[in-house]
C-alpha cells in the first residue's frame, strides 16, 4: 500500500466538509407574506429555547431545517441556560455553516425576561429593551 494513501473515517470528511445547502430546499416548503411587508415567511418557524446547547448538534439542526427551506430562526435573549447560550450557538452556525446564506434567513429575537441584577434587568422598559437588543445583536454575530 502507498503510505500518502491512508484510509480515512468518513465521521472526520463529514466533519472537515463545508456545509452546502440542498439545491432543492425551497421546492416543498409554503411561504406566505407576512401582512403588506412583502416579506414572505415559511409556514414552519425554527424556535430555539431553554434546554442544554450543544454546538454540533444545534449545526446540525439548523442545516437540516435550512435544507428543508424553514429560513425563520426564532430566538429570545434569555433562552439558555445560562441566558443567552441559544443566540450564541445560532451566532456561531451563522458565522460558520450558514455564512453564505445570511441574505435567505430572517433571524427574530424578543426580550422581557431578567437577563443582569439591578433594576434595568428585566421587563420591558425602553433601556431594558435597546440595551438587550444590542447584547442580542453581539450574541448572534449581527451587531
Amino acid at each position: 500500500m502507498n503510505p500518502s494513501t491512508t484510509l480515512q473515517d468518513p465521521q472526520q470528511d463529514k466533519a472537515s466538509a463545508p456545509y452546502e445547502a440542498l439545491s432543492t430546499r425551497y421546492e416543498k416548503m409554503p411561504y406566505r407574506s407576512c401582512g403588506q411587508s412583502g416579506l414572505k415567511l415559511p409556514v414552519l418557524s425554527f424556535g430555539f429555547w431553554q434546554h442544554a446547547f450543544n454546538r454540533e448538534l444545534v449545526s446540525d439542526l439548523c442545516c437540516h431545517a435550512f435544507d428543508h427551506g424553514l429560513t425563520h430562526f426564532d430566538l429570545a435573549n434569555n433562552y439558555g441556560p445560562p441566558p443567552g447560550i441559544a443566540e450564541e450557538q445560532v451566532g456561531n452556525v451563522l458565522a460558520n455553516e450558514l455564512s453564505t446564506h445570511r441574505d435567505e434567513l430572517i433571524i427574530s429575537t424578543k426580550a422581557g425576561y431578567d437577563m443582569w441584577p439591578g433594576p434595568y434587568g428585566n421587563f420591558g422598559s425602553r433601556k431594558y429593551l435597546i440595551a438587550s437588543l444590542d447584547q442580542s445583536l453581539k450574541r448572534l454575530g449581527l451587531a
